[in-house]
């Protein structure tokens, strides 16, 4: 079990620093007025959402393992479970942002993204108190 722990735990390490530094890309994105600059964090944001998408299913998936394979549960794990729904949409949602983007139709400022930007660390830090804490 302490492997597939492990595993669980360096994979969602990887997948939560996409999630913190791809909107952090679409932030300065929406700041910028200049092609060649717009092109580049173009690809940046692609090629750093296409590396995610494994990340997130291999996080995911050994995180099943655990609760389903190992029996992990406690009441704690339900609203844990919904935070990582929470999670799965805004990694959905941000390949939305990354297309928007890729077509030039962004509809949000650079402000907006900043705040954005802060759901996956308010996220983080309710999932580790649960998990670690497990106050109920």
């Amino acid at each position: 079990m302490l492997w597939i722990k492990a595993l669980h735990i360096i994979f969602v390490t990887s997948w939560f620093a996409g999630l913190f530094y791809l909107p952090r890309l679409l932030v300065n994105h929406a700041m910028v007025t200049d092609v060649a600059t717009s092109e580049r964090l173009k690809l940046m944001e692609q090629k750093l959402y296409r590396f995610m998408l494994p990340l997130a299913i291999l996080a995911l998936a050994f995180g099943l393992w655990l609760w389903l394979g190992y029996g992990i549960s406690g009441r704690w794990m339900h609203p844990k479970l919904t935070l990582v729904a929470v999670l799965i949409g805004y990694h959905f949602y941000c390949g939305k942002l990354v297309n928007d983007f890729k077509q030039d139709k962004n509809k949000h400022s650079h402000v907006w993204y900043r705040w954005f930007n802060e759901l996956p660390v308010v996220v983080l830090t309710i999932i580790v108190i649960l998990v670690v804490v497990k106050p109920f």
